[in-house]
């Protein structure tokens, strides 16, 4: 059989051209409209965001982005720019690989206009976020259908709508992990974004929800449930790390109110602290890529809070990014499609 021409189109989140007030509120407002993000009623959510959250918080958010800005630019960029060349590397000729941000640039609508220029056979899809959320892959998968079903010749279309359970995804974050030495710290925390409850509810078949116990199993109706999968990952790491209960935590950051998924790791941190754990590595499993959720918020500020309640050294284990093992995982997740 002919083989078939093949695109590969990344999706990660997203980032403000530049660290601006201007750019970060032209972000944010695209952002926080998707109706996956934020999915009250519609009048509310406009009210909300366009009068309230996005002119409030676009100058704090743009102080927050000069402090993570590089010479490079956006980590975040310049990184999936990285993966995206690497990757076309390790690949070859078996597809050509393309790179877009679900909001802010480069744009879906501009990869899939070179990938319907180029006429490929097959369009493969894979959002950079492992464990599976209505808000990144949900929105990313729905925001490339939405697009390419206006085309008159529908390629073939496999979406990856997951991959926290890949051996190789699970085994690149170990060797990063292990290039810290977790052996020399009193506590390993596993910190993953967190979500509102709702959008945990709407994942649960009926009232399973309540009865899920997701952090100690993987439930059979649970391999869409944000929490389990969260939690599933960090008992597939912990064993290939050799830690023991009590050795590691695991908790949500990045909370928007008190009703989003607990335990927040800011309090996580701090009971270590004030419970006299002097040293903590923290991981965060739900990032491929370093941005403002790892290096400012763990990085800075939760190390300063850290510090301020007894702790000595919080260490923050740097993200997959652009590493040659990376590469070769992302290869492996992508080789049945290919």
């Amino acid at each position: 059989m002919e083989n078939k021409k093949t695109a590969v189109l990344l999706i990660n989140v997203g980032t403000p051209d530049r660290p601006t007030v201007k750019a970060v509120r032209r972000y944010l407002s695209e952002f926080l409209n998707d109706r996956r993000v934020i999915d009250i009623p519609l009048v509310l959510q406009k009210i909300l965001v366009n009068l309230i959250i996005v002119p409030f918080r676009a100058p704090k958010s743009a102080k927050l982005y000069q402090r993570l800005w590089t010479d490079k630019g956006s980590p975040l960029l310049y990184y999936s720019e990285s993966v995206q060349d690497k990757l076309q590397q390790e690949l070859d000729s078996k597809a050509d690989v393309f790179m877009a941000m679900r909001y802010g640039n480069p744009s879906i609508g501009k990869a899939l206009a070179a990938i319907q220029k180029g006429n490929y056979d097959k369009l493969v899809i894979l959002p950079m976020f492992p464990q599976y959320a209505s808000s990144t892959n949900g929105t990313a998968i729905q925001a490339v259908t939405d697009e390419v079903r206006k085309w008159n010749t529908i390629p073939e279309i496999h979406a990856i709508n997951q991959f926290y359970d890949h051996p190789a995804f699970l085994d690149a974050f170990t060797d990063r992990i292990q290039s810290y030495q977790p052996e020399n710290y009193d506590h390993v925390v596993f910190t993953y974004h967190g979500l509102p409850n709702r959008h945990l509810e709407k994942n649960h078949p009926d009232e399973s929800i309540r009865t899920c116990n997701c952090e100690t199993r993987l439930p059979e109706f649970g391999k869409f449930c944000y929490k389990a999968t969260c939690y599933q990952t960090t008992r597939e790491l912990v064993a290939r790390l050799g830690l023991k209960p009590g050795q590691y935590s695991v908790s949500f950051q990045s909370r928007l109110s008190n009703n989003w998924m607990t335990p927040f790791t800011d309090q996580n941190l701090i009971g270590l602290a004030q419970k006299g754990n002097k040293k903590v590595l923290v991981v965060a499993p739900a990032f491929v890529a370093d941005c403002l959720e790892t290096t400012v918020e763990i990085g800075w500020e939760y190390k300063e809070l850290y510090e301020k309640n007894g702790g000595e050294k919080l260490q923050m284990v740097e993200s997959l990014n652009d590493s040659p093992r990376w590469i070769s995982a992302m290869a492996e997740i992508l080789a049945p499609y290919l």
